[in-house]
Order: structure tokens, then sequence, then C-alpha cells
């Protein structure tokens, strides 16, 4: 299997949607495929988490679940490592006036 650096995730548990296909749900994690882990490190196999290739983790600080959402919670370290922490609501922070 190749790896790739965008991350997919994987989940605590699924949820089949009208079309047959297989979402996440509970609690969501990035992780790397061709990896064994999670992004903020907890292993695959040993925490049971399901994995999802095919669903990109595109979740943002920003993002509020509500209850009818099939995802419970979103990993704050592993959104922080996935970069989805900042983006174009980040504020940029330069040096208005420098030492000499």
């Amino acid at each position: 299997m190749r790896l790739t650096r965008t991350p997919a995730v994987a989940a605590s548990s699924e949820v089949v949607d009208a079309d047959g296909v297989r979402q996440p749900g509970g609690e969501v994690h990035a992780w790397l495929p061709g990896q064994n882990q999670t992004l903020c490190g907890l292993p695959l196999s040993r925490t049971r988490l399901r994995r999802f290739p095919h669903v990109s983790f595109d979740y943002s600080a920003i993002d509020q679940l509500t209850a009818a959402d099939p995802v419970g919670r979103v990993c704050p370290r592993c959104l922080a490592a996935a970069g989805g922490r900042g983006g174009r609501h980040r504020q940029s922070w330069e040096r208005q006036n420098p030492r000499p």
C-alpha cells in the first residue's frame, strides 16, 4: 500500500448511509493510510478503531457537531496534527516594530 500525506478517518463506530456506504461515527481520529496508528499516536488495533480510507479528515476547529451528527467527538490532538487549527481563520502574527 502506498503511503499518502492526506489523512483519512479512523472512528470508534460506523454508520451506513442510505446509499449503503460506511460512514464514521462516534469518536473520530485522523489516520494516514498505510500506518498502524492515528496522528495522535493511538494504535488502531488495540483501540479497535475502524478505518475509513475513503473518507478524508476535513474537520476544523470551528466545526460544531450537533446531536443529529453521527460523529460525536473529533480528537483535538489529531485535529492539531492534521493542521485543522488555523487555515483561513488563523490570524498571523508578525512583528510591527522589530528590535534594532
